[in-house]
């Protein structure tokens, strides 16, 4: 009889889903798509109950021919910086807020002015700050402009939180999910949160990724009596679903955004990157960029073309010699910049340049914006990387991973199953029920590099030029758009 791991990825656009045999890996993947509404200039959000109905119908078709009583665990994991506030009975009070939302910034500069620098290094060890996408601003926010729905707020969750609390009727979260609002041992930062009255009530208690929270309870999973486990955030659950296991590895990972991630055996830090807590051994530098998929859907739009056909429009423009280059920063920029004012910007178009050039300058510009976390990355570690794991269906076009590889400078190895963040759920799952016996045997095990990218030492001069225009741009288009 077979023993089902379910892995769930709560991402922006998709919930996607791997089932895997705990004997002989991946059975099957299957994914549901759910809007994301823009209501208002800045606002991004979405609706809670549809990520629950993306689960049921993923659970639907992986189950449509196997027997459910022989799921025996569920990991999950989700996108971050995405607030969804609940009353007493777990259901959601208004629309969740994604992280691409930046409504709440004039709330996060109130609170870093009232942040001192002595406690920005207590806190994060650096001259970091409150984002809009951060916990507190997100909670500020909230109470000033919906006080009545304040009130009625039991628990301010994310995706991952919001699913478990579907499935087991538990409030739990981990300390990654919540890395904006947790110290480097993993608690909460009293004092950080304490900026909120009433917000240190209303956040769910911290477990470890491997925490198993209980049964599932849910009617649609009851008669499985699968064990739900804790899990983490998106960009962890990659990492563990990438391949990268040990020091000196680590994984670039593109979906809706891009996120470097890179695995050593002691701590560090640069600014601009974010440094988690140490786990199993590891120290992770990381950082997210604002836009990766999400530029080739916005381009599409913009040309009138599809995804698959502005990527055929790119490889028509000539990639040594096209002197256009993009800006992505569509919704500002996260990693290395955190700058919620940048935007996107096209530079050195000419009357003889049209929808090829435009093409390919967004894909090179995602690329770039990549090595510039990768390079800050690097920086965090101490150390240099050699390559990287590829992963994430944003890296399914060979044209795009290659010009990753060519603007990185190093190998990149595509995973055969780029639905890593399920398949890294469903390593935590294996791992917390001790259905598998650590992240580096699973990773081991289940994860295979399908083809290796590497970089075309004809593009480096190009590439290098590139990145230097593209911080010059960016330095010099800073004062206009902020203003």
């Amino acid at each position: 009889m077979p023993e089902y791991i379910l892995g769930i990825d709560l991402g922006t656009t998709a919930l996607k889903g791997a089932l895997f045999d705990v004997q002989h890996g991946l059975v099957a993947v299957a994914s549901a798509d759910y809007p994301i509404y823009r209501p208002h200039p800045g606002h991004v959000e979405q609706r809670a109950e549809e990520w629950v109905e993306a689960l049921l119908a993923v659970t639907d078709r992986l189950f449509d021919s196997r027997a459910l009583d022989d799921l025996a665990a569920i990991g999950i994991c989700s996108q971050v910086n995405t607030h969804v506030f609940v009353d007493g009975n777990g259901q959601a009070l208004a629309p969740a807020i994604v992280w691409q939302d930046d409504r709440c910034e004039s709330a996060a500069q109130a609170l870093n002015a009232r942040i001192t620098a002595e406690q920005r290094e207590q806190w994060w060890q650096s001259s970091g700050g409150v984002a809009a996408s951060h916990t507190v601003a997100r909670a500020t926010w909230f109470a000033e402009h919906e006080p009545d729905l304040w009130r009625q707020t039991a628990q301010v969750l994310s995706p991952k939180d919001y699913l478990i609390r579907q499935l087991t009727g538990q409030y739990v979260t981990d300390p990654f999910s919540c890395f904006d609002l947790v110290d480097g041992t993993g608690a909460y930062i009293e004092g950080l949160i304490a900026l909120v009255p009433g917000l240190r009530e209303r956040l769910p208690p911290l477990q470890r990724y491997s925490h198993v929270v209980g049964p599932a309870t849910h009617d649609r999973f009851a008669p499985s009596k699968a064990q739900v486990v804790n899990g983490t955030m998106d960009g962890f659950g990659c990492l563990f679903g990438s391949g990268a296991h040990r020091s000196g590895e680590g994984a670039y990972i593109s979906g809706t955004s891009e996120i470097i991630a890179l695995i050593s055996d002691r701590p560090g830090g640069a600014p601009g990157i974010v440094s988690f807590m140490p786990v199993d051994g590891w120290h992770v530098q990381a950082g997210p960029t604002q836009s990766g998929g999400d530029t080739l859907r916005w381009m599409g739009n913009l040309l009138g073309e599809t995804i698959e056909e502005v990527l055929v429009l790119a490889e028509q423009a000539d990639r040594r010699n096209s002197p256009v280059f993009f800006l992505p920063h569509l919704q500002g920029e996260r990693a290395p910049f955190w700058d919620s004012a940048a935007r996107g910007t096209f530079l050195g178009l000419t009357s003889k340049h049209g929808k090829p050039e435009m093409a390919l300058a967004a894909l090179e510009g995602v690329a770039i914006s990549a090595r510039l976390v990768f390079e800050a990355a690097q920086q965090a570690t101490g150390q240099l990387y050699d390559s990287l794991y590829l992963g994430g269906n944003g890296n399914r076009s060979d044209l795009w991973a290659q010009i990753r590889a060519d603007v990185l400078g190093i190998p990149l190895k595509r995973v055969k199953c780029l639905d890593i963040g399920p398949v890294g759920a469903v390593i935590m799952a294996g791992v917390g029920t001790g259905m598998l016996a650590s992240v580096q045997d699973a990773s081991e095990r289940f994860v295979e590099v399908e083809r290796i990218f590497t970089p075309d030492p004809a593009m480096r001069d190009r590439y290098d030029a590139m990145a230097a225009r593209y911080l010059a741009a960016y330095e010099a288009l800073k004062p206009i758009y902020a203003a």
